[in-house]
């Protein structure tokens, strides 16, 4: 019996904005350790994925977390930043970059990015350092990187720690390392969105022994590493990530390059279609860098007068899934009151500017040169009439 033909004036599929690339190997390796990752053998699969992560970045140390977040919020915890201490992070990211700040009792300190990497401005930076600042996280935004040579050299020179957001980065590089290198500590998140998954999942990695057992030392409720008498020392966290993504983030990282180059080709095929187009900026690439392009991300001309949530529900409407731009951390209501978000519009206007005029366009690693194809037409109709109109 052969399936009856969709109808004459059927909508195509919607377009997902993210999602994975699963093989074989993931379930295997899944099944494997849901079958076998138990009593003594329960910690098997994270002791293979750690080490093979932290050999891909060259880092001596790597410990597999819930999230990104919570390895964030134990870096900024083993270096024991807390209440008085400032911590400095660009306006344009996650929320989950600024949190942990909070968790600690520090202050976050919202900073402009580059116009170029949309990443944290190395002037901005610079500018909002004080006496109180112990460290400053910036993010590897949408697998772009900033000028780490000139991070590095400031953080240095103030004593400042660096801890470097590469959630959305792994593939990048710059200045011939890869991201997760710098700094401190490199954290990584593996959330379903990602280019590497463990469903929900992060990563910390470092080269300092000691913060490297600190974090250790927290992320399992204050239990010393090698503890066999569950006698806990400090109250602390639990940030520890099962068996079963264990297995399928090594199998993932053994497909990494085959997932990073799935990306390039995913922007490859927007690039052609978009850059020629007046009026639109896609990600950027400088020299010496490598861009990660997890999200692939459209910014059109501010003359234009579009507005940017108009465009996004245009595009649902039309099938097609987006994410705008992140907010200005600062103009987000949870900051309110957040003493570094006073004024923050006037000091940091590259961030409010590129905001307000760009959206993350379907990124996922399934999505096929006939859907980007689809995406960009539409795109570019929706941007042109909207265009007109103001």
């Amino acid at each position: 019996m052969t399936a009856p033909a969709p109808a004459p004036n059927a909508r195509p599929p919607r377009i997902p904005v993210s999602g994975p690339w699963i093989t074989e190997r993931e379930i295997a390796y899944v099944t494997d350790a849901v079958t076998h990752a138990w009593y003594s053998q329960a910690n098997a699969w994270h002791e293979r994925f750690e080490t093979a992560f932290a050999r891909h970045l060259g880092r001596q140390f790597a410990t597999a977390l819930p999230s990104c977040t919570s390895g964030l919020h134990l870096a900024l915890a083993a270096l024991g930043i807390g209440p008085g201490d400032e911590v400095i992070v660009p306006e344009c990211t996650w929320i989950a970059t600024s949190a942990p700040i909070t968790y600690v009792g520090a202050t976050p300190v919202f900073a402009d990015i580059d116009p170029v990497t949309w990443c944290l401005s190395a002037e901005a930076f610079a500018r909002h350092l004080t006496p109180r600042t112990r460290a400053v996280i910036p993010v590897d935004l949408y697998g772009s990187m900033p000028d780490y040579n000139a991070l590095g050299s400031l953080a240095g020179r103030h004593g400042v720690a660096v801890i470097e957001d590469a959630a959305e980065a792994i593939g990048a590089e710059t200045a011939g390392k890869p991201a997760g290198s710098f700094g401190i500590a490199g954290v990584f998140s593996f959330h379903g969105s990602k280019t590497l998954t463990t469903g929900e999942g992060g990563l910390l990695a470092t080269d300092d022994e000691p913060f490297f057992r600190r974090v250790l030392h927290l992320r399992d409720h204050g239990r010393e590493p090698g503890d066999r008498f569950f006698f806990n020392t400090a109250v602390a966290y639990k940030y520890k990530m099962s068996s079963m993504q264990a297995a399928l983030g090594l199998a993932q990282l053994e497909r990494v390059q085959e997932l990073i180059e799935r990306k390039r080709q995913i922007f490859g095929w927007y690039r052609d279609r978009l850059s020629t187009v007046p009026g639109l900026t896609l990600n950027a690439e400088p020299p010496g860098t490598r861009n990660a392009y997890w999200m692939v991300t459209v910014v059109w001309d501010a003359g234009w007068g579009i507005d940017k949530n108009a465009l996004q529900l245009q595009l649902d409407a039309d099938g097609i899934d987006t994410r705008p731009f992140f907010h200005p951390l600062s103009s987000l209501p949870a900051y309110r009151n957040a003493p570094s978000a006073q004024g923050a519009r006037e000091r940091n206007p590259v961030a409010y500017d590129i905001a307000s005029r760009a959206l993350n366009l379907p990124s996922a690693l399934n999505l096929t040169e006939d859907q980007v194809d689809r995406v960009c037409r539409t795109l570019v109709q929706r941007l042109q009439a909207r265009s007109s109109r103001s």
